[in-house]
Protein backbone atom coordinates (compact mmCIF):
# COMPACT_ATOMS: atom_id res chain seq x y z
CA UNK A 1 0.00 0.00 0.00
CA UNK A 2 1.16 3.44 -1.14
CA UNK A 3 2.31 5.60 1.76
CA UNK A 4 0.05 9.02 2.11
CA UNK A 5 0.91 12.30 3.70
CA UNK A 6 -1.97 14.53 4.49
CA UNK A 7 -1.62 18.06 2.85
CA UNK A 8 -4.81 20.16 4.62
CA UNK A 9 -8.44 19.85 3.77
CA UNK A 10 -8.78 16.01 3.40
CA UNK A 11 -6.23 16.30 0.64
CA UNK A 12 -3.77 13.58 0.47
CA UNK A 13 -0.13 12.73 -1.95
CA UNK A 14 1.52 9.90 -2.32
CA UNK A 15 4.60 10.02 -0.60
CA UNK A 16 7.04 8.89 -2.98
CA UNK A 17 5.84 10.77 -5.93
CA UNK A 18 7.21 14.17 -4.23
CA UNK A 19 10.59 15.40 -5.71
CA UNK A 20 10.35 18.59 -3.40
CA UNK A 21 8.15 20.64 -0.94
CA UNK A 22 9.00 24.59 -1.42
CA UNK A 23 7.91 28.19 -0.53
CA UNK A 24 5.04 29.79 -2.72
CA UNK A 25 6.94 33.57 -2.19
CA UNK A 26 9.60 32.83 -4.73
CA UNK A 27 9.62 34.51 -8.38
CA UNK A 28 11.30 31.08 -10.34
CA UNK A 29 8.51 28.77 -7.71
CA UNK A 30 5.97 31.46 -9.46
CA UNK A 31 6.76 30.37 -12.71
CA UNK A 32 6.65 27.11 -12.34
CA UNK A 33 3.26 27.49 -10.73
CA UNK A 34 1.92 29.44 -13.87
CA UNK A 35 3.71 26.92 -16.43
CA UNK A 36 1.95 24.27 -14.73
CA UNK A 37 -1.52 26.11 -14.94
CA UNK A 38 -1.09 26.57 -18.92
CA UNK A 39 0.07 22.66 -18.81
CA UNK A 40 -3.35 22.01 -17.08
CA UNK A 41 -0.41 20.03 -14.38
CA UNK A 42 -1.58 22.51 -11.47
CA UNK A 43 -3.96 20.93 -8.55
CA UNK A 44 -5.15 23.53 -6.25
CA UNK A 45 -5.67 22.08 -3.26
CA UNK A 46 -5.54 25.24 -0.85
CA UNK A 47 -9.67 25.17 -0.37
CA UNK A 48 -9.43 28.65 -1.08
CA UNK A 49 -7.16 29.69 1.55
CA UNK A 50 -3.37 30.94 1.37
CA UNK A 51 -0.91 29.03 -0.78
CA UNK A 52 1.80 28.57 1.96
CA UNK A 53 3.15 25.60 0.33
CA UNK A 54 4.19 23.74 -3.26
CA UNK A 55 4.44 20.40 -3.47
CA UNK A 56 6.27 19.52 -6.94
CA UNK A 57 6.11 15.71 -8.31
CA UNK A 58 7.98 13.45 -10.33
CA UNK A 59 4.76 13.49 -12.99
CA UNK A 60 5.35 17.21 -13.27
CA UNK A 61 2.15 18.27 -11.15
CA UNK A 62 2.55 21.12 -9.27
CA UNK A 63 0.36 20.93 -5.87
CA UNK A 64 -0.81 24.14 -3.82
CA UNK A 65 -1.07 23.81 -0.28
CA UNK A 66 -2.13 25.91 2.64
CA UNK A 67 0.27 24.15 4.79
CA UNK A 68 3.50 25.18 6.14
CA UNK A 69 6.41 24.42 4.02
CA UNK A 70 7.97 23.17 7.51
CA UNK A 71 4.70 21.25 8.92
CA UNK A 72 4.47 19.03 5.48
CA UNK A 73 8.22 18.14 5.93
CA UNK A 74 7.95 16.93 9.33
CA UNK A 75 5.04 14.86 7.91
CA UNK A 76 7.62 13.59 5.53
CA UNK A 77 10.03 12.51 7.81
CA UNK A 78 7.99 10.89 10.36
CA UNK A 79 8.44 7.22 10.63
CA UNK A 80 6.08 5.66 8.39
CA UNK A 81 4.32 3.71 11.08
CA UNK A 82 2.92 6.89 12.76
CA UNK A 83 -0.79 8.07 11.38
CA UNK A 84 -0.46 11.10 9.31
Amino acid sequence: MEELINIGFGNAVVTSRIIAVVSSQSAPIKRLREEAKRNNKLIDATAGRQTRSVIVTDSDHIILSSVQVATLTSRLSSKPSEVK
